[in-house]
């Protein structure tokens, strides 16, 4: 019995981690995409945890270059990104609906 009560706070305490890390997720809009620079520009809303208060649009540099193949321009995404050696890199996007 204090096995199963113990798995169950796991998941549910994986279920609320995953939930909460998406709600964290950033929406935006592609406006460009560089394959060659393995760069993508993203009218964004704010992004709390770089201190943005305010909605903008950034040039990103990408984790994965595959990123660059999922999206074009006009595409509404919601994306998570992490601020490397000074450079701001899109680690997570997914299309928007």
């Amino acid at each position: 019995m204090k096995k199963t009560v113990t798995m169950a706070v796991v998941a549910l305490g994986l279920m609320f981690a995953a939930g909460a890390w998406a709600q964290s997720l950033i929406d935006g809009t592609i406006t460009k995409v560089d394959t060659s620079a393995g760069k993508i520009t993203i009218k964004h809303g704010p992004i709390k945890k770089f201190d943005m208060d305010d909605g903008m649009t950034m040039v990103f540099r990408t984790q994965d270059p595959a990123m660059l193949k999922a999206v074009k321009a006009g595409d509404k995404v919601k994306f998570d990104a992490e601020n490397v050696n000074g450079q701001f890199v899109v680690t997570k996007i997914e299309k928007g609906k």
